[in-house]
């Protein structure tokens, strides 16, 4: 149990009219402007929770450090109205602990190696948040460097902040210590927060998966945004060919209310320049979006080998989905059942690096894992870039010092090894080499052209349903968006029996098809009715 940075008492909070457990970031800003309650109350509440909650056994571990000065920016935006200058004037939200703050805060991206560090100014989402007027609680725990420093890293996993734990089955672990029910990772941190209650909404990361599996797993809607939607600067990277930042959320309209603050074309991430998007991404949500909607269900049964997304699932989870896709086609969806090709879903050749595993707890130790090819080239020199252009107070100038520094303090920073950096490391870090241009090249190739691009321009389709956070990889490589939606709940892993805990479904599109994919989520959301906070631990 680690205890989070900055954690002190907040006083007696005052009794507040919301459930936090439950209330959606939509509730608490009109209770907000309507008096029934103030930023420094609803803050101090918040921090009350994070306090119940670290005291509890099994703590959560989602929060990794709080902001020293929450409190007192929430009182000054007491009496502060939302407007369209500041949609979010006094709710309290957390971001991952890759994400820059150029405050008193750590930026660590839960690293050991980086304790104590500090950025030189706010990345991009961060500024747009403080400008939309939101208080930044703190810091959210995250698999350690957004999950590529280690092969088969546990979900939620860092030396600097511990073990996430899923709020709906904390107690449970295997004989390793690591949770039976994942948290689901990287962004296990910013999803568990916001299932339990511990802040309005969220911001989390994705290269591939980061977003839709912790959703997925803690009951929340989240955006993993068209590549260049929202800016990456400032943000602890992977790889900028996938990098994203999107919200965590516990309803659509909330992601919907964030990623208006949130995309913006930025002049320090090139990515942006060719950017996409409508004036409101809360517009036009209606029960009635998906009447005459064409989704693409990949599954075929009379061709199992490859039906990759749906032909494997568990019993449960495939009753999850069936009950889906009634849903959907009771509001008026056209449902095209046919399987993603194979060339779109398979990878091309020569895109993924044979790496051994070495990480001592893994099931898989001594075997060969295989991690893309773009994550660990472009992973040495954007992280060695960041720390160049963002880090201050630390003495880590390059991955090899992380390398270094991890090796020197092997019994508290490498529980699980550091294979995937030491690959990474070995690269001339400017993405000169062929084998990368290439990997690159292939991704887009089967991904985008022969995968997403090919099977929605066959059936026409307006969507994508993927279970769970099953498509991530191939809308990832395409660098297209995917909306996830709480759907219903499964139970067991690993063989054993558990308490149920969620699984979402996946609206996957084209490039800049945000507003579409969350209008189809809505209707969705507000037909079949899913999410179910996790038990309530601090009660109230």
């Amino acid at each position: 149990m680690k205890k989070p940075t900055g954690l002190a008492a907040a006083g007696i909070p005052v009794p507040i009219p919301l459930k936090l457990d439950d209330a959606s970031m939509s509730d608490i800003a009109q209770a907000l402007a309507d008096g029934r309650v103030n930023a420094a109350a609803l803050t101090k509440a918040y921090l009350a929770r994070i306090e119940a909650y670290y005291r509890a056994v099994p703590a959560l571990n989602a929060v990794r450090a709080l902001n020293p000065d929450a409190l007192a920016i929430a009182g000054k935006l007491d009496g502060t109205k939302a407007s369209a200058r500041r949609p979010l004037a006094g709710i309290p939200i957390l971001v991952k602990d890759n994400i820059a703050t150029g405050d008193k805060q750590p930026t660590t991206a839960g690293s050991l190696a980086l304790e104590g560090a500090r950025a030189r100014r706010d990345a991009t989402v961060v500024r747009l948040l403080r400008k939309a007027g939101a208080v930044i609680l703190g810091k959210a725990n995250l698999t350690e460097f957004a999950n590529i420093l280690a092969a088969d890293m546990p979900a939620g996993y860092s030396s600097l902040g511990g073990q996430v734990k899923n709020p709906y089955a904390p107690a449970l672990e295997d004989d390793r210590g690591i949770p039976l029910v994942p948290p689901g990772g990287s962004s296990a941190g910013s999803a568990v927060a916001v299932a339990a209650g511990l802040c309005a909404a969220a911001i989390g990361t994705e290269t591939s998966g980061s977003l839709l599996y912790p959703a997925s797993q803690n009951g929340l809607v989240t955006v993993k945004p068209t590549v260049g939607l929202v800016s990456c600067a400032g943000v602890v990277p992977i790889a900028h060919s996938q990098d994203t930042v999107g919200p965590m959320t516990r309803t659509v309209r909330d992601a919907a209310m964030l990623l208006n603050v949130l995309a913006a074309v930025d002049p320090l991430d090139p990515a942006t320049e060719r950017q996409r998007r409508p004036a409101d991404f809360t517009a036009d949500l209606t029960a009635d979006a998906m009447r005459g909607a064409r989704i693409g269900v990949p599954s075929d049964a009379s061709d199992p080998l490859n039906d990759r997304f749906y032909g494997k699932l568990p019993a449960r989870s495939a009753k999850v989905m069936a009950d889906a896709i009634k849903v959907l086609e009771d509001l008026g969806a056209v449902i095209v059942r046919a399987n993603m090709p194979t060339a779109g879903w398979i990878g091309g050749p020569g895109t993924s690096m044979n790496v051994l595993n070495r990480n001592p707890l893994s099931r898989n130790k001594g075997n060969v894992a295989t991690p893309p090819i773009v994550f660990l080239y472009e992973l040495k020199r954007d992280l060695n870039l960041y720390l160049r252009d963002w880090a201050t107070n630390t003495d880590m100038k390059t991955m090899a010092d992380i390398v270094a520094f991890n090796e020197a303090h092997a019994d508290k920073a490498l529980r699980f090894g550091q294979d995937l950096f030491l690959s990474a490391d070995m690269t001339r870090g400017d993405l000169s080499e062929r084998e990368y241009k290439s990997a690159r090249a292939m991704d887009l190739l089967s991904a985008k052209t022969r995968g997403m691009d090919a099977y929605m321009n066959e059936h026409k389709l307006d969507a994508v349903l993927f279970p769970g956070a099953a498509g991530c990889v191939i809308a990832a490589k395409a660098g297209y968006p995917s909306v996830m939606v709480p759907a219903g709940f499964i139970s067991g892993a690993d063989d054993k029996d558990t308490p149920d805990y969620p699984f979402g479904v996946t609206f996957a599109g084209r490039a800049w098809s945000e507003h579409k994919l969350l209008r189809l989520a809505y209707a969705y959301e507000q037909a079949s009715n899913m999410r179910k906070a996790p038990p309530d631990l601090a009660g109230g």
